[in-house]
């Protein structure tokens, strides 16, 4: 019953982490470029407070895993392990030194950030990604 828990914990977080990435890369980014005159401020504007619950998951997510593979070790362990790693990383250069700099750049160091930012986030999205799909595909 306990591993049962702990999977559907496990798995319901990488949903809403992947789901919620693909949501922001997919749809509300998109349209923000298309609405918003300055789609800068409305990127800050939307990301202000997003670190905590981002971090909670990626917690949950990492508490969870070392716990069923403590239970039930897996081949897949460390393959999902180096891929929560990594995008770790990845959220940990947006959160602690991409953002900073993105707030106080100038105006023309924007576009350059920008684009680091896209790639950043479609990095996490396929580490998050691969990282689900392998607990289900072997």
């Amino acid at each position: 019953m306990v591993t049962r828990a702990l999977v559907l914990i496990h798995a319901g977080v990488a949903a809403l982490w992947l789901g919620s990435m693909a949501y922001s890369l997919f749809v509300v980014q998109p349209k923000l470029r298309a609405i918003a005159q300055d789609h800068e401020d409305a990127q800050r504007t939307l990301a202000h407070g997003n670190r905590r619950p981002v971090v909670a998951m990626i917690t949950v997510l990492w508490v969870t895993g070392i716990a069923l593979t403590a239970r039930q070790p897996s081949a897949t362990a460390a393959a999902k392990a180096g891929l929560l790693a990594a995008a770790t990383a990845v959220f940990w250069w947006v959160s602690w030194r991409g953002w900073p700099r993105r707030v106080f750049a100038l105006p023309a160091e924007l576009p350059a950030l920008q684009r680091r930012f896209r790639a950043a986030a479609l990095a996490m999205f396929a580490l998050v990604g691969a990282a689900f799909a392998i607990s289900y595909l072997w």
